[in-house]
């Protein structure tokens, strides 16, 4: 039963939020930050379950058309994804009553993202615009929550509402070393997705289903997978350069070597059995490198 409901959820993909969400605390403690480990385990919790709902969605809606057998009956399965649904709004609602309204607002973003991945009249899957949306909740949404209930209010973001007037202040500064930092899980994230689209092309042509790869063409999705990568070799020279990483991380620019090797095969062939597994690799080398040499940097400080 037990191993049912994982190979359900896909545990295995799972390494895209976790990984995101490690890097994310090490970098916080590297930069001497006080982590409030409830709130951080809580919003933890509610992201790994959301991760986990959204893959039973998508199992789970797809199986209606491609025939996909699924590791439950059809009810069962069903059931599952409520649960888990539920699971993963309560411990989200639980997060936003102990901080506050921009927490809500950014994890309800989080949730419409995800339902409407697969679910819906135009599915996210179905559009060019997976690739950006995996990226950016991954990426972008978890460090930001993270980092934002691990700082003092309003050192990113303040919003205040009241019946008169609606009060938004950005820090500059403090959002740019946010997105910054953003490139890599967002690059990583966004190429596995990207891999999956080019090895699937075909297939998803024939069910009418138009990713990014049928829009700019093979070839183009293929210098884009490539140049996604260079990006996160980028970002970890600037982050040094500004200070926002520890000159130790620069040894994770060595880890270019394997990574380009994974890319000459994936340019070689593209296919879902064989190389796509390509693009997993290449996720685990540089966000596990530049997480643990960013860990490591804050014994270092």
């Amino acid at each position: 039963m037990f191993n049912r409901f994982l190979d359900y959820v896909e545990i295995r993909t799972k390494i895209t939020s976790t990984f995101t969400f490690f890097m994310t605390i090490a970098l916080l403690l590297y930069q001497k930050r006080t982590i409030d480990w409830k709130l951080s385990l809580l919003f933890f919790a509610s992201m790994f379950l959301f991760d986990l709902t959204t893959t039973a969605i998508n199992n789970y809606i797809d199986s209606k058309g491609n025939g996909q057998k699924l590791p439950f009956d059809r009810k069962t399965a069903l059931i599952l994804v409520y649960v888990l649904l539920g699971l993963s709004i309560l411990t989200g609602l639980l997060l936003a009553w102990f901080t506050d309204i921009v927490i809500l607002i950014a994890g309800g973003f989080c949730f419409l993202c995800g339902i409407l991945y697969t679910y819906g009249p135009v599915p996210i899957s179905r559009q060019p615009l997976g690739e950006v949306l995996s990226g950016a909740f991954y990426g972008i949404l978890i460090p930001f929550i993270l980092f934002y209930i691990n700082a003092p209010k309003g050192t990113y973001v303040l919003l205040s509402l009241n019946f008169n007037t609606v009060s938004f202040t950005l820090q500059v500064v403090p959002i740019l070393s946010l997105l910054i930092y953003s490139v890599i899980p967002f690059c990583v994230t966004a190429n596995i997705m990207l891999a999956n689209n080019i090895c699937d092309m075909e297939k998803d042509i024939l069910v009418k289903r138009h990713t990014l790869p049928y829009y700019i063409g093979r070839k183009s999705a293929l210098v884009l997978f490539a140049l996604l990568y260079y990006m996160t070799y980028a970002a970890v020279i600037v982050m040094v350069i500004v200070k926002i990483l520890s000159p130790v991380c620069l040894l994770s620019l060595l880890t270019i070597i394997a990574v380009q090797g994974n890319i000459n095969k994936f340019n070689k062939k593209q296919e879902k059995s064989t190389t796509f597994i390509l693009s997993i690799r290449n996720f685990i080398i540089i966000m596990g490198s530049n997480g643990i040499l960013i860990f490591l940097s804050s014994f270092l400080r």
